[in-house]
């Protein structure tokens, strides 16, 4: 058995501080504590090489459940398809048309954030429809 209880979901980007505050209110994360030592996550990058600020930024569930997000600024924009997506949860426990009009509202939510609609997929009988979208930096996710 793995003694692996707790993992980190790590996004390749441009703007690290800027999709991180997107995905806190994407999920109801906050951004991640201040290192000790400085007041502002501001303060702390100032502190740095002028190279290494803004490098990362990250947020983390307030629960303490769900995964913590990190951003890594990298040189290379994004070219092709995530191969690994997060799926976000808006659904759950609903069928029919209050789970699709539950999805549709979220939706409209994080397009109002800056995310992008791309397609709606509806399952027959299957209760799996799903919107696929993308984050502000065009990463996909689905909202199911």
């Amino acid at each position: 058995m793995s003694s692996i209880k707790q993992f980190q979901v790590t996004f390749d980007c441009a703007e690290p501080e800027r999709l991180a505050r997107f995905w806190c209110q994407v999920l109801g994360y906050v951004v991640s504590p201040v290192p000790k030592g400085f007041d502002t996550w501001d303060d702390y990058h100032r502190s740095l090489p002028p190279e290494h600020q803004v490098q990362w930024f990250s947020c983390v569930d307030p629960s303490g459940v769900g995964p913590r997000l990190l951003f890594q600024r990298v040189p290379e924009g994004k070219v092709v398809k995530n191969r690994v997506h997060l799926c976000v949860r808006a659904g759950t426990g609903l069928v029919g048309e209050e789970r699709l009009a539950t999805l549709q509202a979220e939706c409209a939510r994080l397009v109002a954030l800056g995310a992008v609609h791309v397609r709606t997929m509806l399952a027959d009988d299957t209760n799996e429809s799903c919107i696929v979208m993308q984050d502000i930096e065009g990463n996909e996710f689905c909202l199911d």
